[in-house]
């Protein structure tokens, strides 16, 4: 592979994805992170941009990646829950690449159904965990059958990448998606790196949280570190005579050692995929993306787990370079979800977008170029309503820079995944600026009155917008209603 211009045009870009799994963006060099470091994952940034306010839309694995292929939101895509399969052959930016004459690959994690209709479609090669996938001597899935590859899935998944990246011959462009485990429950990491987050990782402020101006949709779920993490997770058994305060502190202790070391197994992957652009002077050309499906509570509010429409949970890690195209060491601060990926991408590729896709590019806000202005607020939903595990609540909401409406609806609707029990439905309003860690909920404070009816009436068309439906026991927002008086 050369960079060299073909008949006189400049070659298109190549693209590379490294998406990762839970990865918290507070747990990110280059978003400051007091509890770990990433230096080759902060180098994207640095030769690119750094984009501060990114969110999921549906904060879960397999809905949020078929979100990031196709464009879409989970109502469109199909994809709400863990157990709603994907129609793998609807278009996504892969198979729009493909089109174009992009040379295509996915290795790693898939997690979006197997077999017929589901494995992986559009790629000239996939190469894909089986449902989660383990940490050693994984199990991998691709057009040739099952088979075990022997060694740690983090560097495995990174080795099978750059092998099929070295067998391309031509001047074809090409696009690898490169999906890691990591650092996903049961957070076990590899011998190199086991341990060296060993000693005392400050515990964050709301550790502790009493969730005293939450809803109870709030309150019922079940990850809170004191009382949800299982001896699996922790590799040992809680040692006696400590009181509950100290058992969930050393609870915390063992689940970010093991979080953090399996981070720095994926930043010095990170590292090999930058040298090998490098090496072979690729790396000013090609569209390098380091993303999570979503975020992670790292203790926030006592939790782990993600599922919620709360910040540690809703803000998603995204570092893009191509220093050819983009001017590093940028920040956008505008508001971006994973609906956008897929448009944006292929902006970058100068590949004309699906018509079914939603969202707005961002890439335009990168290169100067003339796009779509930017978005007032993202829309929210989680659809895995009371799920077995976490016990977490239906719900969507609406969030601009400032304040951010949760409506807890409290019904799974019949979605698979979800249980049938219902609860009455709740409010939650958070003023970000006055209060970043959400922990007093204003919804029902006067002077919030006029925000809060504001952004009730911005939600419902937020919501209709992007062709999603309110719950039944949502009634229209009364600025929206027919016989509300027009302001003088």
């Amino acid at each position: 592979m050369t960079s060299a211009a073909l008949n006189g045009r400049p070659r298109r870009p190549d693209i590379v994805m490294i998406l990762t799994d839970d990865h918290a963006a507070h747990a990110v060099g280059a978003y400051g992170s007091a509890v770990n470091r990433t230096p080759r994952i902060d180098e994207i940034g640095e030769h690119g941009v750094r984009f501060d306010n990114c969110f999921v839309t549906n904060s879960l694995c397999s809905p949020s990646r078929a979100t990031i292929l196709t464009g879409t939101y989970s109502h469109v895509n199909g994809v709400k829950t863990l157990v709603t399969p994907m129609d793998a052959a609807q278009p996504t930016f892969v198979s729009q690449l493909r089109d174009a004459g992009y040379r295509t690959a996915i290795v790693g994690k898939w997690h979006l159904g197997d077999g017929a209709g589901h494995d992986p479609q559009n790629f000239d090669y996939w190469d894909v965990l089986i449902e989660q996938g383990e940490y050693f001597d994984p199990r991998f899935r691709s057009a040739e059958g099952v088979r075990t590859e022997r060694g740690y899935a983090t560097d495995l998944i990174t080795d099978l990448s750059l092998r099929w990246l070295d067998s391309l011959d031509g001047d074809d462009p090409w696009c690898v998606l490169i999906c890691h485990k990591a650092p996903h429950r049961s957070w076990e990491p590899d011998e190199a790196h086991a341990g060296m987050y060993a000693g005392r990782i400050p515990v964050p402020a709301t550790f502790a949280d009493d969730y005293a101006t939450r809803t109870s949709s709030a309150r019922r779920a079940a990850m809170r570190i004191a009382d949800h993490l299982t001896v699996e997770d922790l590799k040992q058994p809680v040692p006696d005579g400590m009181s509950y305060e100290e058992q969930a502190r050393w609870k915390y202790q063992r689940y970010m050692e093991d979080y953090l070391a399996c981070v720095a197994s994926v930043d010095d992957n990170v590292g090999r995929v930058i040298d090998w652009l490098r090496e072979r002077g690729r790396f000013d050309d090609t569209v390098l993306i380091y993303s999570s499906d979503q975020g992670f509570f790292l203790g926030e509010h006592g939790w782990f787990d993600k599922r919620f429409m709360y910040e540690q949970s809703l803000r998603m890690p995204l570092l893009l370079s191509c220093p050819r195209a983009v001017a590093g060491g940028q920040v956008h601060d505008g508001i971006v979800t994973n609906v956008d990926f897929a448009q944006s991408i292929l902006d970058a590729a100068g590949v004309p977008h699906h018509e079914r896709m939603q969202g707005r590019s961002f890439w335009p806000d990168l290169t100067g170029a003339r796009g779509e202005p930017p978005a007032e607020g993202m829309y929210y939903r989680y659809w895995e309503h009371d799920d077995s595990n976490h016990r977490t609540p239906a719900h969507y909401g609406y969030r601009t820079a400032r304040h951010k409406l949760i409506y807890f609806y409290n019904d799974g609707l019949g979605v698979p995944g979800s249980s049938s029990r219902t609860y009455p439905p709740e409010w939650e309003l958070y003023d970000l600026l006055e209060d970043p860690d959400e922990v007093r909920n204003v919804y029902d404070d006067p002077a919030y009155a006029e925000v809060r009816e504001g952004l009730k009436a911005r939600m419902w068309l937020a919501q209709a917008a992007v062709g999603d439906e309110p719950h039944p026991s949502h009634p229209v927002p009364e600025r929206l209603r027919p016989d509300h008086p027009v302001p003088s």
